[in-house]
C-alpha cells in the first residue's frame, strides 16, 4: 500500500490519509467543501460545496497520477434532504 497526499486538498485529520493506492486502485477518503487555499468552507450553498469537494478529490487523484475520469463510484451525503435536487 502507498499513502497518497496532495497539498492542494485539505489535510486528512487524525490517523486518516487522503488516499491509498493498493495495486492499480486508488481509494480516496471522504472530503468536505473546504477550500485548501483559505482552510475553510467558502461556498454558501450545496452546489458550491459539492464543486469544491470535486476539486479536492481531483487534486488527490492527480497526486496519485490519475483523474476523475477513472472514478468507479462516489457517494454524496447531504445534511439537508431538501438539497437533493
Amino acid at each position: 500500500m502507498e499513502m497518497i497526499h496532495s497539498d492542494n486538498a485539505p489535510a486528512a485529520l487524525g490517523p486518516y490519509s487522503q488516499a491509498m493506492r493498493v495495486g492499480s486502485l486508488v481509494y480516496t477518503s471522504g472530503q468536505i467543501g473546504i477550500d485548501p487555499a483559505v482552510g475553510k468552507i467558502t461556498a454558501t450553498d450545496v452546489a458550491g460545496q459539492a464543486e469544491q469537494v470535486c476539486k479536492n478529490l481531483a487534486a488527490v487523484l492527480s497526486a496519485a497520477g490519475t483523474d476523475l475520469s477513472h472514478t468507479i463510484k462516489t457517494t454524496c451525503f447531504l445534511a439537508d434532504i431538501a438539497d437533493f435536487a
